[in-house]
């Protein structure tokens, strides 16, 4: 058998998620299909994580054993020719046995991205959460530099229906940029919690809009209980953006 690590980007729109599910067409499932459509052989893609249902990413690692040997350039082209053109194989290299997408991961960058005007435009919907009133990004920074660090983020997960025996993660950066009338939240960490990325911002899209004070953050983040102060933000806004070994 050889081991394969594959960079994946894909539109999350159509998708219920990563992870292969009983009831919907999921990007895990597709991955496999076309792999033993290629070779003969059912085998399992491995993920660096789970992405939601609606959610994108740029950079996505998994990988894959198969028995058929292949050069990885042709390995490539074949699948992204069987491939939805909204799932994109952008690289492919051999990997050893002891490589794993997920456990060898050292940390992942998310990104969220706003449309912060009156009008969204239309061909952006799919890919940005819209917010009319102007964020205060200054606002939305205080409130995240609380939250950098070593916690437990209870309160910024949505825990229901999953056992989670350790919420406590470490965020090692956490920024919000604007360039024009997009804002950027940029989350990196060792691991995130199960919509942890979306109910960060959720919760910070609260606090730029002025209706939660930046000084709260650390409130809610010792209280370990989510409240209506960390909604969970839409899902179109993000994107896994990087995964780093």
């Amino acid at each position: 058998m050889k081991r394969y690590k594959i960079k994946v980007s894909y539109d999350g729109t159509d998708y219920s998620g990563w992870q292969v599910q009983p009831n919907g067409i999921t990007v895990q499932e597709k991955l496999e299909s076309a792999v033993e459509k290629l070779t003969g052989e059912k085998t399992k893609i491995h993920g660096s994580g789970r992405t939601d249902q609606g959610v994108h990413a740029r950079m996505q690692v998994a990988h894959f054993d198969v028995a058929t040997p292949f050069k990885v350039a042709s390995l490539q082209k074949a699948l992204n020719a069987i491939l939805p053109a909204d799932i994109r194989v952008n690289k492919i290299e051999t990997a050893n046995a002891s490589f794993h997408a997920r456990r060898s991961a050292v940390s992942k960058e998310y990104r969220y991205f706003i449309w912060n005007a009156e009008i969204m435009p239309p061909f952006l919907r799919k890919y940005r959460t819209h917010a009319r009133k102007r964020l205060d990004v200054n606002a939305m920074n205080k409130a995240a530099s609380q939250l950098l660090g070593r916690h437990d983020f209870a309160a910024f997960t949505a825990t229901k229906n999953r056992q989670v025996e350790d919420t406590v993660r470490n965020l090692t950066r956490l920024k919000i940029m604007r360039r024009g009338p997009e804002v950027v939240i940029v989350a990196e960490s060792e691991g995130f919690l199960y919509k942890m990325v979306r109910s960060l911002a959720g919760f910070l899209i609260r606090v730029g809009e002025g209706a939660v004070s930046p000084i709260e953050a650390r409130n809610i983040l010792q209280s370990r209980i989510r409240t209506a102060k960390v909604p969970t933000a839409p899902p179109e806004g993000l994107f896994l953006w990087r995964v780093d070994y």
